[in-house]
């Protein structure tokens, strides 16, 4: 079954697990709970349970190894790192791609380019991007080498003030618009609307599928285009429902594995449910933290950074978390979690990586948007 760690609460066809004290928080939602021990304190969890043998809770897993080191990863031009919540691969020449929001956590006013190119030992390559984004948040780098950025505007105002955000945008690697999908500066839920795109990834057909929502306020969707930017089909609604309900809330992640199953990381309800790319649920798992980015790489590896996890404060985003920050890597064949990073200072509200990426040979790449800088590791 793979290093999950014990089963707290096995699903069964009720939903009905045992309970331990909750929060105002969860009575609102009308929520089970489960007793977590986190060390020595008990910690009230939500256990959404729907009869799925692997919708449960696991004990965490913490005590794994971690055979990497990691440094700053250098920025270019007497630049200082702003927030940086994304990197991803190039699968074309495994370069990496990183957004950098302007050396703050907004590019409106900043005349910088938010999108960075490196090779994989860390040497700078280029940038473009000046002026096309607001809150740049999720990238994607398609089988042609075409980067992807989704530009979402935060109900709490982050991004605000200018005429961009609210789009998805293709570019070439040399940084030319091939396509946008959305209305800049306006939010809605509609084929060509969007209330905060977190992430965006094109699967082998080409058909585009787009995390619409980033929490409370938003529409928590998943769109679903073809590979000319006509829509499709779409699924999800905001809420704390159990697994396969398609509810969300704080859609962070997307990702396939090889057998062309999207990973969708549903970060405030402590999961990452996996569906079919007709919107069928297929799984639910717990075991890799609270998922902010999601990466997958060509061996079936999975890379799942949390910055966000927190037993202290039980209203922030959504449920406690049983798990401490950091990246946690296992595998996708049989959802085992083998090794784990942790986060050296975790803070209040974000710490560690929220974007992640990693090469074919274990060079991870962890975009920090509280400490606002990039980490590369190496094995050990």
């Amino acid at each position: 079954m793979g290093k999950f760690g014990k089963p707290l609460a096995t699903a069964h066809p009720s939903g009905a697990v045992p309970t331990g004290k909750t929060s105002s928080y969860f009575s609102l939602l009308g929520a089970v709970t489960v007793l977590v021990v986190v060390g020595s304190s008990p910690v009230a969890v939500q256990a959404q349970n729907t009869g799925d043998p692997m919708a449960h809770w696991w004990e965490a897993a913490n005590d794994l190894p971690n055979p990497w080191v990691g440094d700053v990863l250098p920025i270019p031009d007497n630049r200082t790192w702003g927030s940086t919540a994304g990197a991803e691969i190039d699968p074309t020449d495994g370069s990496v791609w990183i957004i950098d929001r302007c050396g703050s956590n907004t590019c409106i006013g900043s005349d910088l380019d938010p999108i960075l190119h490196y090779d994989p030992s860390g040497e700078f390559l280029g940038s473009f991007g000046s002026g096309i984004f607001a809150f740049p948040h999720g990238i994607h780098v398609d089988p042609d080498g075409n980067v992807w950025i989704t530009d979402p505007l935060p109900p709490d105002g982050r991004g605000a003030g200018g005429n961009v955000g609210q789009q998805v945008t293709k570019f070439s690697p040399e940084g030319e618009v091939l396509m946008a999908l959305g209305t800049a500066a306006t939010t809605g839920r509609g084929p060509n609307l969007f209330s905060s795109p977190s992430d965006v990834v094109v699967g082998d057909e080409g058909n585009i599928f787009i995390a619409d929502g980033h929490g409370i306020g938003t529409t928590e969707r998943i769109v679903k285009y073809d590979p000319n930017g006509n829509y499709l089909m779409e699924w999800g609604e905001a809420g704390f429902g159990p697994c396969g309900t398609h509810q969300f809330s704080s859609l962070h992640a997307l990702e396939f594995d090889s057998q062309g199953r999207l990973f969708v990381g549903d970060r405030d309800n402590n999961r990452i449910q996996i569906y079919d790319q007709d919107g069928n649920y297929i799984d639910c798992w717990f075991q890799f933290g609270r998922p902010s980015g999601i990466h997958i790489d060509s061996n079936d590896l999975m890379y799942v950074a949390d910055s966000e996890s927190s037993t202290e404060l039980p209203d922030y985003g959504g449920p406690p978390s049983a798990y401490p920050r950091g990246i946690r890597i296992g595998s996708v064949t049989d959802g085992s979690v083998d090794y784990f990073i942790p986060d050296p200072n975790p803070i209040a509200v974000s710490s560690a990586a929220e974007g992640v990426a990693a090469t074919d040979d274990g060079i991870i790449f962890g975009a920090e948007v509280g400490p606002r800088q990039v980490i590369r590791y190496e094995r050990r």
